[in-house]
């Protein structure tokens, strides 16, 4: 397991923390939630300028050459930060395209990702309600696909393939909507449209493994900087003349959400460091995941509820955490569902009350 950060990690670290400081501020935010696409293009732009778009990328293709534990410490900053940029979907993209793609496929895609020039999508599992995939060509239908509106690559799970295709190609008739993050979504209606497959069988399993880690270590960076937002709150805030955080049931529940923020960080580190050693990692990616999605909710509940009235306001940064802490939620499947799922999967293993570590 992952325990403490190298030196070049913890530098890797620092440059995101100091990226997203700059462009991390909530009228920053709102500004870009405002434009009409919703999309910070100078963050991303500044994330194109460190390398931080290609922190996956092999260094061939203008990338920095690193793996899911390095992504893991970018989308991390997103998540403290809740500024509104496609970075998940783009980096797990240009991690299938680097493990899995043709040298032409690197070659069309990777080095635009790295510079900031092209974006991606993901239809996760649930957005798919029907594909088929034959001769070049997909039909189908795709629901609440986040980032479609801004990519120039949209990535498809098709059974145990994934197919690649531009959201803008003919035969894509799409329907605008809004997420629970407030992200732009699009419903989107396939009809024989020229695609390509990205990698061999289980492509699928392998994109979707580093989708979840990276959302995982999302969160753990959204229920920090719930609890940071909450602590300071708190501690400037009076009530019978003292700071809220003074009185014992503040202190406690705010414990509580920082607990549930380091165990997220954990639990995500762990699942991104077994991705990277090659090793089995069905278990640690869907535990990280149940974390993700049951602790991640229960932190952006107790810190919008310690802020009293004003976590009811919707323009005040802390509901900004709790709208991405559901998103996240429901992205991954849910928490029960995880929870089934990784009791199916524990089955498998001969020892399995210690199959699971954390």
């Amino acid at each position: 397991m992952i325990s403490t950060l190298t030196e070049v990690q913890q530098e890797l670290a620092e440059l995101a923390t100091s990226a997203f400081a700059r462009n991390g501020s909530a009228e920053q935010i709102t500004a870009a939630e405002e434009r009409p696409d919703r999309f910070d293009r100078q963050l991303w732009s500044d994330l194109a300028e460190a390398g931080l778009l290609g922190v996956a990328i092999p260094d061939e293709y203008d990338g920095l050459g690193f793996g899911a534990s390095e992504v893991g410490l970018v989308c991390e900053q997103l998540g403290a930060h809740v500024t509104p940029i496609p970075l998940v979907a783009t980096l797990t993209a240009s991690q299938l395209l680097s493990a899995a793609g043709t040298d032409e496929q690197r070659k069309s895609w990777l080095p635009g990702i790295a510079a900031g020039e092209v974006v991606a999508a993901i239809a996760p599992l649930q957005s798919v309600v029907a594909a088929t995939y034959e001769d070049g060509r997909l039909s189908g239908r795709l629901v609440g696909v986040a980032w479609a509106h801004a990519a120039d690559l949209l990535l498809v799970p098709v059974a145990d393939r994934v197919v690649a295709l531009a959201p803008a190609a003919e035969g894509v008739r799409s329907q605008r909507g809004v997420t629970t993050a407030r992200e732009i979504a699009l419903d989107l209606d396939l009809d024989n449209v020229a695609a390509e497959l990205i990698g061999d069988s289980g492509a699928t399993r392998w994109l979707r493994e580093r989708w979840f880690a990276a959302l995982a270590s999302t969160a753990a960076g959204v229920a920090d900087g719930a609890v940071r937002l909450t602590a300071s709150y708190t501690s400037q805030r009076e009530q019978f003349g003292k700071p809220l955080s003074t009185f014992q049931s503040v202190a406690l529940k705010a414990a509580d959400a920082y607990l549930d923020a380091t165990a997220i960080r954990a639990a995500a580190r762990q699942a991104a460091w077994k991705l990277d050693v090659g090793a089995d990692s069905c278990l640690d990616v869907l535990t990280a995941a149940w974390w993700a999605a049951e602790a991640g909710q229960h932190a952006v509940h107790i810190t919008q509820h310690l802020h009293g009235g004003m976590g009811a306001d919707i323009t005040y940064p802390v509901h900004r955490y709790f709208l991405w802490g559901k998103q996240i939620e429901l992205l991954l499947g849910g928490a029960s569902a995880l929870l089934a799922e990784l009791g199916e999967a524990l089955e498998s293993y001969p020892a399995a009350g210690d199959a699971v570590t954390l």
